[in-house]
């Protein structure tokens, strides 16, 4: 395995990677929920989700082997659950969250975004479906700047 840089958007983590694999790498999250949390990056710039669309079965393969080195680690380190019931996982069936979200117009929007996170943690005392806006179904695209934006896909 190549010691090539890391950068997680426009921020160089190189240092801060604690797992790496050729296509994925892990490091501890700047704005932790609990402690613990981490962050999997494929490690090819990714800006959004759907840009994954094409990508190699081996890369999705690595974003999904990496949680499961990385959680056993962390359970390990923190004596704790990274997954199942004491992760709070209610629904016993493995799933991914998306939440979508809006630039602007919702209640975590522009300078308020970084609020979602004591939100989230708190999710099960609060009505965040309701601070949120629904979002019709769309597609993610790159914008010239790198940036994602909501575009209605094209069927």
């Amino acid at each position: 395995m190549s010691a090539s840089i890391l950068f997680f958007s426009t921020i160089e983590v190189t240092e801060q990677a604690f797992y790496r694999s050729t296509l994925s790498y892990a490091i501890v999250n700047l704005k932790p929920i609990v402690s613990g949390h981490v962050l999997v990056i494929p490690t090819r710039p990714v800006p959004c989700l759907a840009d994954l669309r094409g990508a190699a079965e081996s890369e999705l393969t690595s974003l999904m082997r990496a949680p499961q080195r990385v959680g056993s680690v962390v359970e390990r380190v923190y004596g704790a659950s990274a997954d199942g019931a004491a992760a709070e996982q209610s629904v016993p069936h493995v799933h991914f969250h998306i939440l979508p979200r809006k630039l602007s117009g919702d209640k975590f929007a522009g300078k308020e975004n970084d609020k979602i996170y004591p939100a989230l943690g708190n999710a099960a005392d609060t009505h965040l479906k309701d601070d949120l806006l629904e979002v019709e179904p769309e597609s993610t695209r790159v914008d010239a700047v790198g940036r994602c934006r909501m575009i209605e896909e094209a069927s």
